[in-house]
């Protein structure tokens, strides 16, 4: 897992688009990645929309938000389409992205175990350190908390 101070892992994926998304396409400025479980459910559905909502705020500070889910690039893209979202989805089929940023594996529901994306939130800087972590992230103004960190 990695921790604050640490260089984020390095991922390439497919947005919404199908277009390759880089971690060192942000080099420079500052990027929020979060994971969401499963595109177009409730709990994401807040959350990413959350981030639209707040958008002007993040491009007046030069921030960068993506989202990344194990959904497949065409499920990625009708929930960008669905909501109108100004950010990237990225794809990550497998996980191998999220095992990187310790947000997938093994979860529990109903009594049930299964493989999947685990809510959480890293905010990198412009030179590619974790500067904040955010684990078993509350979906409600979670996009107003992380301005409100990134201000202090």
């Amino acid at each position: 897992m990695p921790d604050v101070g640490e260089s984020a892992p390095s991922f390439s994926l497919l947005n919404q688009k199908g277009e390759r998304v880089e971690l060192k396409d942000f080099k420079g400025r500052k990027l929020i990645i979060y994971f969401y479980p499963r595109a177009d459910t409730p709990g994401c559905t807040t959350e990413a929309c959350g981030f639209r909502d707040d958008w002007a705020e993040f491009e007046e500070g030069n921030i960068g938000v993506v989202g990344i889910s194990d959904d497949p690039v065409a499920k990625v893209a009708k929930f960008h389409a669905k909501y109108n979202l100004p950010f990237d989805l990225l794809s990550d089929e497998g996980g191998k992205v999220g095992e990187m940023y310790d947000s997938y594996g093994e979860k529990k529901m109903y009594g049930k175990t299964y493989m999947g994306v685990k809510r959480n939130t890293y905010v990198v800087d412009s030179k590619g350190k974790i500067i904040q972590t955010y684990f078993k992230v509350k979906v409600a103004d979670h996009s107003k908390k992380l301005l409100e960190d990134l201000r202090n």
